[in-house]
């Protein structure tokens, strides 16, 4: 009879574990090696298109972040044994603490005469277990509280470069390529921003910020593959939603560069 239970509970667990047999991890986890090759990459088709561009440099800057931020999910994959020490520590406290005053009450129980000086022969005891319990509690945090302030200080830092990144295609404006042979055309002023780009330079130069977001949002879901922790899953979200929102602005002006582009691609076809 105990033979058919323990049958259908081996063959749960293999049916558990079967559809994880083949995967490999591959393709479902985010490799930091591959996102830094990626980010070499566009950072040298910047430079081939833009030479000296505040863009390059903010891309050259990414790479040096992201081999920060594999640094650092290396050393948050890594035990802080001098936390875990204490922690150890407690315990064996706690447990010391609980036999001595186990045993006290035992060698004491002779001379106890009633409840009221039992409850009060081990209230001492008992307040001790309960302030050894709490700095147990309060040490036992720390390692992932260590973490977890780490790994925000780097996703502020990727939140700041998305809009460092924004800033730079913040004045990248399609409307004057739009109205340039119009009797409208806008006219510059004095503090108006040079603006030297053809219509293809400029849906190049939107594309690489638009990629660099993604880049950096990328960089942030790394760091919730390595703490599964609520306050840093909530600022890799925002991060994800910031980029995401600037992302959306610079396909939009690039949606407004699809007519630029087609009536200068109809013109050249003309001439």
């Amino acid at each position: 009879m105990c033979a058919k239970p323990q049958k259908l509970n081996t063959l749960f667990w293999e049916n558990w574990y079967k559809s994880n047999k083949d995967i490999d991890g591959k393709y479902t986890e985010l490799e930091s090696s591959h996102l830094i090759s990626t980010l070499g990459k566009l950072s040298r088709r910047i430079s081939e298109r833009f030479p000296g561009s505040g863009l390059y440099n903010v891309s050259a800057e990414a790479i040096k972040v992201a081999h920060e931020v594999e640094s650092l999910l290396r050393r948050i994959g890594r035990p802080i044994w001098f936390l875990r020490g204490l922690i150890w520590c407690t315990i064996l406290l706690i447990v010391v603490t609980l036999v001595t005053i186990i045993f006290f009450v035992f060698q004491q129980s002779s001379g106890i005469d009633g409840w009221a000086d039992y409850i009060q022969a081990t209230e001492a005891g008992v307040n001790d277990l309960i302030f050894l319990a709490i700095a147990l509690w309060f040490i036992a945090s720390l390692e992932s509280r260590a973490k977890r302030k780490a790994l925000l200080t780097s996703l502020h830092r990727l939140r700041s470069m998305a809009h460092v990144v924004d800033m730079h295609q913040l004045t990248k404006d399609p409307a004057q390529l739009m109205a340039r042979g119009l009797a409208s055309k806008i006219a510059d002023t004095a503090s108006s921003p040079q603006r030297t780009m053809s219509a293809y330079e400029l849906s190049r130069y939107l594309d690489y910020c638009s990629e660099m977001l993604s880049l950096l949002s990328k960089l942030a879901a790394l760091h919730a593959q390595k703490e599964n922790d609520n306050l840093v899953l909530d600022a890799v979200n925002d991060v994800e939603a910031l980029a995401n929102g600037l992302s959306s602005k610079i396909w939009q002006k690039l949606s407004m560069l699809d007519k630029v582009l087609i009536d200068e691609v109809r013109n050249r076809s003309e001439n």
